[in-house]
């Protein structure tokens, strides 16, 4: 029990791992709770897109001069908007733009990075440092992650509706395209939310594994976000004081104890196969 113990609040002794146990929950609750609407909705690959498209934004905001958190919201929102104006224009369907769209603003925002002379290591912008996190990247990602969780949370039967079926939703009055646009916005901030802490690249397990988790073991949409965030916030945890003890990539590892909690999910729903009701 004094080894269990001493494992737990041992990291709590250090700043840094105070700050990273702080925003590692902040994002995962955020992520998860967005994980249920890009399942529901079938935006997986959008939320891959959205992620690896902000890298452009990050490198010229470096230029300018500009915090890089507004950079990356604005080329995650026009990677967004720039799909369903390309879908809606063109012949091409939506998973090859998406592909072809985020594929073109990752190798862009790759070639601007290797120009520009910057202290902002690339490999903490694509995997993330949970660790190396300061008290104003802290209030910045928690404020941007509170305010989209509290517009998720209260918005959620609107949005939920939306996501299963746009057409009914327009005929009860609600507004199709603001929601549309809307979440597209979400998507784009809770990326910004995440990108300090978990990267361009794993932020996108963190957006999916928590609802799939959900959807697999739970038979209403309330509960589904009840067991993402539980989920999401458990491996966020857990993935944070292990990689402390055993001195490993923290968000890989949270992304990894995520993946371990999803195969259990499918496994256990192999028996019940349960579905999530619209009358959460």
């Amino acid at each position: 029990m004094d080894t269990l113990y001493s494992f737990l609040i041992e990291p709590l002794s250090h700043d840094f791992m105070q700050r990273a146990l702080i925003i590692s929950t902040m994002i995962g609750v955020v992520c998860s709770v967005f994980s249920c609407f890009l399942v529901l909705k079938g935006w997986s690959l959008m939320g891959d897109a959205v992620s690896h498209a902000v890298l452009p934004g990050i490198a010229i905001a470096y230029v300018v001069g500009i915090p890089m958190a507004i950079g990356a919201f604005a080329a995650g929102l026009l990677c967004a908007i720039g799909t369903g104006y390309l879908k809606n224009n063109s012949r091409v369907k939506e998973d090859a733009v998406m592909g072809i769209l985020f594929s073109g603003m990752f190798a862009l925002g790759l070639i601007l990075l290797t120009k520009i002379e910057t202290d902002v290591h690339l490999l903490h912008i694509l995997f993330g440092n949970v660790l190396g996190i300061s008290t104003r990247d802290m209030v910045e990602a928690g404020t941007i992650a509170t305010i989209v969780t509290v517009i998720m949370v209260v918005k959620r039967r609107d949005l939920m509706l939306y996501c299963f079926d746009p057409a009914h939703a327009a005929v009860l009055g609600l507004p199709v395209k603001l929601l549309h646009f809307g979440l597209l916005t979400l998507l784009a901030l809770t990326i910004v939310s995440a990108l300090k802490a978990a990267g361009i690249i794993l932020v996108v397990a963190m957006l999916i594994a928590p609802g799939a988790i959900g959807f697999l073991v739970t038979r209403s949409f309330d509960r589904m976000m009840m067991v993402a965030v539980g989920v999401s916030v458990f491996s966020c945890l857990a993935g944070t004081i292990i990689s402390f003890h055993i001195d490993a990539a923290t968000a890989p590892l949270i992304v990894v104890i995520q993946s371990l909690f999803f195969l259990g999910a499918l496994v256990w729903s192999t028996t019940r196969r349960p579905t999530v009701k619209a009358n959460a």
